[in-house]
């Protein structure tokens, strides 16, 4: 969990997230999956830089299952966000810097 990420749960996902008055992207990931790992600085860079139009958590998938089976997601990392309680945006797997970027970006 970085700095400027907040721990996202089963417990408090619909107070973190759905209720959350800004943007949440929720980062999706496991500990033995490699290409989470890979995007974890990317997310950091989006909760450092841009920390203060969108919220970025992290919610570890083998912890909360039930939160993916709810928004089926059925691969990770998978980046979901949310404004105003709904999915706009959703990313599945690994992408590059850029890619995310250009995804995002009018969040921000």
């Amino acid at each position: 969990m970085g700095a400027n990420t907040l721990e996202v749960t089963e417990s408090n996902f619909k107070s973190e997230v759905l209720e959350s008055a800004k943007p949440v992207l929720v980062d999706f990931w496991a500990e033995w999956c490699g290409p989470c790992k890979m995007i974890a600085p990317i997310v950091e860079e989006i909760a450092t830089n841009h920390g203060d139009k969108i919220r970025v958590g992290k919610l570890d998938a083998d912890a909360h299952p039930g939160v993916l089976q709810n928004y089926q997601i059925m691969g990770i990392p998978t980046l979901i966000l949310f404004k105003g309680g709904e999915p706009v945006v959703r990313i599945v797997g690994y992408k590059p810097k850029e890619q995310i970027f250009g995804q995002l970006e009018s969040y921000w």
